[in-house]
């Protein structure tokens, strides 16, 4: 299994000029009260908050550093409904022998809330049925409208609504940027053995304290 620390990452001086803010977007990928915090349906499974209350952290600076920079941040955020779950994924988790499990981050009852971030007036904000954050929405036409070419990927899970939402962003002739300590999964093995599979094929790697250093 691969240790984060030993993946390639692309350093402060280097970075500078890669990311230019103003062609440049945060995306903040579903810190929402279900994926994040003991109160939400995480808390049914998880039993250790930590790593992602420190993920968190990270991304509250990285916003800070993006307002400064006059950068773009973009969030994302799941929100269903009863009438709007995915049949497939219905389907999955009945298989799985998990009837229900899709019903999270639903439009009432504040699982879709945001968790300890939140846009401001001129953010990007999506709303998602599932992982991808292109799929079925404006983020793209969003994006391109203020110019758009580079992508600061941050948020959860890492292998999966970041993972989609970075491959996709990658298909769609974006320049891509894991934040590997501002990314984080239930699973370290599984943050990790993620951000190498990216790294290989349709990214880079860095640090908060590298995009703090390539923005001051």
């Amino acid at each position: 299994m691969p240790d984060t620390t030993d993946l390639p990452h692309v350093a402060g001086p280097d970075l500078a000029g890669m990311i230019d803010p103003v062609k440049t977007a945060l995306v903040v990928v579903d810190i929402q009260v279900d994926f994040a915090s003991s109160e939400g349906v995480a808390g049914t499974f998880c039993n250790d908050f930590a790593p992602i209350e420190t993920a968190i952290e990270r991304i509250e600076d990285l916003i800070a550093d993006m307002r400064r920079a006059g950068g773009t941040i973009a969030f994302m955020r799941v929100v269903t409904r009863p009438e709007t779950d995915s049949d497939a994924l219905k389907t999955l988790m009945v298989r799985r022998g998990m009837p229900g499990g899709e019903a999270i981050c639903r439009a009432e009852g504040g699982g879709a809330d945001y968790y300890r971030v939140a846009p401001q007036e001129g953010d990007i904000e999506i709303e998602k049925l599932l992982f991808d954050s292109f799929h079925g929405t404006d983020l793209d036409a969003q994006l391109r409208a203020r110019g758009i070419d580079t992508l600061l990927m941050s948020g959860m899970t890492t292998e999966c609504c970041v993972d989609s939402t970075a491959r996709t962003a990658f298909h769609r002739g974006y320049n891509v940027f894991l934040v590997s300590d501002a990314c984080v999964a239930y699973e370290e093995h599984l943050h990790a053995s993620t951000l190498d599979v990216l790294a290989q094929n349709i990214g880079l790697l860095t640090t908060s304290a590298a995009v703090h250093e390539a923005l001051a």
